[in-house]
């Protein structure tokens, strides 16, 4: 059971006014000239630095625990069977081989039983293109999801890198100019509908540099699914519901975190997923590994019980993210924080700048 304390936050503490001009819509040339804001919470300091400074502030023996999960091209274009009609695909979570939950748009054109083609020309005006596949919807969810099972003449992995598109978030309106750098460079295991952004900013070069300053360098699995695409709807934060995602952690994984716990180093999470995986899989204060699905939902009042310190980008107003980054360095300061890197004309969200924030005293 995931420790929170009950309180009557509301969404509206969590907002923010940001400039539209400054959301960043494509990544800079070299990943690591991203700006860094370093933040101490005990004392309320922030520092602003370059992403590749990071290396200052990390120690040998500090654990750096990265999400290696590799987006998936997994919006797709395609047309119902019967009409004709236009239909696109977000497919958010994998339930077997050939089986997706998906949002898709418009919903209410696709009921149980209806079957969506994939034309060649994916999916846009035309006929007598070649059809590529087929999924019929074979369930119908709450909130636009639908359960497809696909018909396919090779893998699902063949498809989608075929005529699936990269599923950029809604607010990046330019066009991605090279697709990798939408994943970060030691992305290995498929299975994300967005990148872990925090990661973005890490080069071969960096990481190399890590290494042998002694920082150890570990890699744990986290499927980021709906919930990245998902507002938060209700009033009171206790009130919202986190979908869940996939977790994976390696047993040499879970022995590195918990013997620097034992000894007293730094356990620092790349990225709010990592951080949630670490969480999930360590409730009873020590991390256990394997397979399983989280809901875990971090806001003030959470008591951390594996991560020290936190390496993230800026966050949506009003998100589960900026809830989480609270309950690391309290309501007040992240308040601070942001209206700084808004004056200071900060990138923000996937694209953006990034963060690295050591934990808040649990004892608020």
């Amino acid at each position: 059971m995931y420790q929170r304390k009950t309180s009557d936050l509301r969404v509206e503490d969590f907002d923010y006014a940001l400039p539209d001009e400054l959301i960043a819509q494509h990544p800079l040339e070299d990943r690591d000239a991203s700006r860094l804001m370093v933040l101490d919470p005990v004392v309320e300091t922030i520092e602003h630095r370059t992403f590749r400074d990071i290396v200052r502030y990390l120690n040998a023996g500090d654990v750096l625990v990265f999400n290696n999960s590799k987006v998936l091209p997994a919006r797709l274009y395609g047309k119902k069977e019967d009409t004709g009609a236009n239909v696109e695909l977000l497919l958010t979570k994998r339930l077997g081989p050939y089986e997706w939950e998906a949002m898709a748009k418009p919903a209410k054109r696709l009921r149980e039983g209806h079957v969506v083609i994939f034309p060649s020309n994916h999916g846009l005006e035309g006929s007598g293109t070649d059809v590529l596949g087929q999924a019929v919807v074979a369930g119908v969810e709450e909130d636009g999801i639908r359960r497809l099972r696909f018909t396919l003449s090779g893998s699902m992995e063949e498809f989608l890198y075929e005529i699936g598109q990269m599923p950029l978030p809604p607010y990046i309106h330019e066009p991605l100019r090279e697709a990798d750098r939408y994943q970060t460079v030691y992305a290995k295991d498929e299975g994300s509908v967005a990148a872990p952004t925090a990661g973005l900013h890490f080069t071969e070069s960096l990481l190399d540099s890590l290494r042998e300053k002694g920082v150890d360098l570990q890699f744990v699995t986290l499927h980021v699914g709906i919930g990245t695409f998902r507002p938060v709807t209700v009033d009171r934060v206790e009130d919202h519901h986190m979908h869940s995602e996939t977790y994976y952690v390696d047993p040499t994984v879970a022995d590195a975190v918990n013997r620097a716990k034992r000894e007293g180093r730094r356990v620092i999470a790349v990225g709010t997923t990592a951080l949630r995986t670490l969480e999930s899989a360590g409730q009873s204060g020590e991390v256990h590994p394997g397979h399983g699905d989280t809901d875990i939902f971090i806001y003030p009042g959470y008591q951390f019980q594996v991560i020290d310190a936190l390496i993230t980008n800026f966050h949506l107003p009003k998100s589960t993210l900026i809830m989480l980054v609270s309950a690391l360095m309290g309501t007040e300061f992240t308040k601070r924080v942001y209206e700084a890197a808004v004056r200071e004309r900060y990138r923000f969200f996937s694209f953006g700048d990034a963060m690295f924030i050591t934990r808040k005293g649990q004892s608020e």
